[in-house]
């Protein structure tokens, strides 16, 4: 079977064709980065609006990409929430009317659900470019999944792919998402948005150890995240200590290569708060692979990409012998192949959705 897959959570327009729900033929994103990099974040009223734009050519590069007619295609799934409600109505309206102009059955994803699907989806196609058998999804079952990016930090305990799958929720952030706190430290610190891969390159340039950052403890022992004290706390430090270097680097962020010519200790306390950030992040992962003893750790969302985060959880992990699985970078941030990935076994077993589905910004993925 081929499936559709789109995607408009937030600020990127995607459409992908996969065949099987394993295969994927075409994958195609259109990022509205230079959108809101002057605001320093996705202004909603500005995403929604560009997303009416571009989802046509979006699905119709998706298709040629593919070269597959619209007609051949045998279901849809579209990404239902959670996310930014008009974004989501975007697509989620462009998927009924498809659905009823093609006369094929409809399928509702939770965003997060594909995240999770991105990573045994990366295997697949990783193997298949090698010419290696692929992977039985089977295989990487039960896991613990964390989703890391600007809107989600969530750790879930999957049991298996087996539709239908069950997901339970083992912690979750109370306040900021990871992302969102590179993004706000980013702005910060004038750095440009998206704040994670200029911190991420930056970090590189400076002493993680350098400046003594508090790391979030939950008084209830819940294996839940928390990232605004740190982001806080790296504010009260550039008051306290760089407040003049910061005013001069706002004088001249519009110069050329601005992030390569920083104060050391500005660089010192990016590579600081990505440390403290990353330690935060494994040792919520950790704990919780003591308690359950998963076969596999899968990391998914655009903070996956994070070359740190991919070195500790690989190393940290080694030690406990459990396997760490990182999607590529292309199906780690928002994407529609993974909600393709994700729609395929609901088609499958007919859980159809009709034309009266609505966007939930607020979709729970725990069952």
């Amino acid at each position: 079977m081929l499936i559709l897959g789109i995607e408009s959570s937030c600020d990127e327009t995607a459409a992908a064709v996969l065949r099987d729900g394993k295969c994927i033929l075409s994958n195609v994103i259109g990022t509205q980065v230079a959108v809101h990099k002057k605001y320093g974040g996705v202004v909603p009223e500005l995403a929604s609006r560009h997303h009416l734009e571009n989802i046509v050519p979006i699905v119709n590069a998706a298709f040629q990409e593919a070269e597959v007619a619209q007609e051949a295609i045998g279901g849809i799934a579209v990404t239902q929430g959670p996310g930014l409600v008009g974004s989501l109505l975007v697509g989620v309206n462009y998927a009924k009317a498809l659905s009823f102009t093609l006369n094929v059955p409809l399928v509702a994803v939770n965003h997060l659900e594909g995240h999770i699907y991105s990573v045994p989806l990366e295997l697949t196609r990783s193997e298949a470019q090698r010419g290696i058998p692929e992977t039985d999804w089977c295989e990487l079952f039960p896991a613990l999944c964390l989703i890391v990016s600007g809107g989600h930090t969530s750790l879930y305990w999957v049991e298996s792919l087996e539709h239908p799958t069950k997901f339970e929720l083992v912690g979750r952030t109370r306040d900021d998402a990871a992302g969102e706190a590179f993004d706000k430290v980013a702005k910060l610190l004038h750095l440009g948005y998206p704040g994670g891969p200029v911190i991420d390159r930056l970090s590189k340039q400076g002493n993680p150890r350098a400046v003594d950052l508090p790391v979030s403890k939950i008084s209830d022992g819940k294996l839940d995240f928390s990232f605004s004290g740190i982001k806080t706390a790296v504010l009260r430090y550039v008051q306290t200590h760089l407040q003049k270097e910061v005013d001069e680097m706002a004088s001249r962020r519009s110069e050329q290569n601005f992030n390569d010519r920083l104060p050391q200790p500005v660089y010192d306390l990016i590579a600081s708060f990505q440390r403290t950030a990353i330690e935060m992040l494994f040792d919520k992962a950790s704990r919780a692979a003591e308690l359950r003893h998963p076969r596999s750790i899968l990391v998914s969302g655009g903070v996956a990409c994070n070359g740190l985060l991919r070195d500790r959880f690989r190393q940290g992990f080694a030690k406990k012998n459990i396997p760490v699985h990182f999607p590529s970078p292309i199906l780690s941030t928002d994407n529609a192949a993974m909600i393709a990935a994700a729609g395929y076994p609901k088609l499958m077993a007919g859980e159809h959705s009709g034309l009266s589905l609505n966007a939930d910004v607020h979709l729970r993925l725990h069952v």
